[in-house]
């Protein structure tokens, strides 16, 4: 016998204004209320969501053909149709198949001193007469994580440096800026009121930022076939290079269109959510001094070699934890083509279904004392991928993985060796800011400053 479809709650616009406020502890309520549970905002279909690892389990076993992103889709402006997050069936596994070797394994290994370099420009750039790392400065820690990861994902992408990474930064940081979290959840409220309004200013953004990577595409066309190093950057070639060298099996090629979605989507994805795991590791650590020397201490095991950084036991704990108390993506959503069954119900086509991450990462039963930010749990002990999902699972789980994990681990370790940081006192000693939707990721509701010690 199949079970009774859960309803969506009523007054979906007061829902909608709490899930702004309080993301994930809204989630976390509505799945108070037992497993699957439905959520509804204004504009978009009805969301069956599970919190259990039983219910990711049988999400991320879907057969393929079942599965494609929901429509409409909330972040569709700011990726576009083309990209990987939206395509599905044969097209996705296509796409998949020409980004991946440039985004696993030994590829995303060579970026290890790119992205420590990268961190330690940033920290020297604003150690200027003005700048905010000086010593007794006060630095935005969402701010400098978003210029540390822009820098190394644009060196993977386009080897950018210099006045190029700066217009890219500047273009990017209004781009992100521009799609408000109004425009997020609201589909209505994407028209253009003769040339203004937010979307106006939104499209105006994406505009400026397309043009630059266009400009590149066109530039990299003319120089082709090029020398044997077009980045300059130590790196075999980079993204750019491997989406124009790569052809489909029937012999053709992404379209520049194409090839602008796809990069906007890499240089957008690859920085925010990185950047913001980031600012929680550092919240996290500079709250527990006990905590944070330990993981000081245990840095110089690595010799300074960031592969070896990444592989450090206590470090990667504090990463993995991070990622379970704030996953930056903390939604996983699919739309079901044909009927089928799942967590006993029938499910009709059309109807879209999910995986609430912060809801799985919080089940007592898997992690005792949910709430407290405790790495040591993940130094005794393994994980399924059912238990703890921070990328999603199954065959559409984050390609960027791999380069954001190694990413995260680098950028922190080098930080930590880097400068010493005090946590602002009223963070220090204060709750916990909550998380809130933001672009593509979740971020604090407020912002985390640190104070650069002497």
């Amino acid at each position: 016998m199949s079970a009774q479809m859960p309803a969506p709650p009523r007054w979906s616009l007061l829902h909608g204004a709490a899930a702004g406020r309080d993301f994930e502890g809204y989630l976390r309520r509505r799945a108070s209320q037992g497993d699957p549970f439905a959520v509804g905002f204004p504009g978009f279909p009805p969301v069956l969501f599970t919190g259990t690892a039983e219910g990711a389990r049988e999400l991320f076993r879907l057969p393929v053909e079942l599965l494609e992103p929901p429509r409409p889709n909330p972040i569709e402006p700011m990726v576009g149709a083309a990209s990987l997050i939206l395509s599905s069936g044969p097209r996705h596994r296509a796409d998949r198949a020409l980004l991946a070797p440039a985004l696993h394994g030994a590829r995303v290994r060579e970026l290890g001193e790119i992205i420590r370099a990268a961190t330690l420009r940033e920290v020297d750039i604003g150690c200027g007469a003005a700048g905010s790392w000086q010593p007794g400065g006060r630095i935005d820690a969402l701010a400098a994580a978003r210029a540390i990861t822009l820098r190394v994902i644009l060196t993977a992408a386009f080897g950018t440096d210099g006045d190029r990474s700066d217009e890219y930064a500047g273009a990017v940081t209004d781009f992100l800026g521009a799609f408000t979290t109004p425009l997020l959840v609201a589909p209505v409220l994407r028209r253009d009121i003769g040339g203004f309004g937010p979307w106006a200013r939104f499209v105006v953004a994406r505009e400026r930022l397309d043009e630059l990577i266009l400009a590149d595409v066109a530039r990299r066309r003319r120089a082709r076939p090029g020398a044997s190093d077009r980045t300059g950057s130590g790196v075999s070639g980079d993204l750019l290079d491997l989406l124009l060298d790569t052809r489909y099996d029937d012999g053709s090629a992404l379209t520049d269109a194409e090839l602008c979605e796809q990069l906007r989507t890499l240089l957008v994805a690859g920085h925010e959510t990185t950047a913001t795991t980031l600012t929680w590791a550092l919240y996290h650590l500079h709250r527990e001094r006990g905590l944070l020397d330990r993981v000081v201490a245990e840095l110089p095991s690595a010799s300074g070699d960031p592969v070896e950084q990444a592989r450090l036991p206590l470090l990667d704990a504090v990463c993995q934890e991070t990622l379970r108390l704030h996953p930056p993506v903390p939604i996983v959503l699919r739309s079901i083509r044909q009927p089928c069954r799942w967590r006993g119900i029938d499910i009709e086509a059309g109807q879209t279904i999910g995986l609430a991450v912060g809801v799985l990462h919080s089940r007592p039963s898997t992690w005792p004392a949910p709430r407290l930010f405790h790495p040591d749990r993940f130094l005794d002990r393994k994980v399924s991928p059912f238990e703890f999902a921070p990328f999603g699972g199954g065959h559409r789980r984050c390609i960027g993985a791999t380069l954001a994990e190694f990413e995260l681990r680098v950028v922190l370790a080098t930080l930590l060796t880097a400068v010493r940081l005090r946590l602002e006192p009223a963070l220090a000693l204060g709750a916990r800011p909550r998380t809130v939707p933001r672009n593509l990721a979740t971020a604090p509701n407020r912002a985390i400053h640190f104070t650069r010690m002497q």
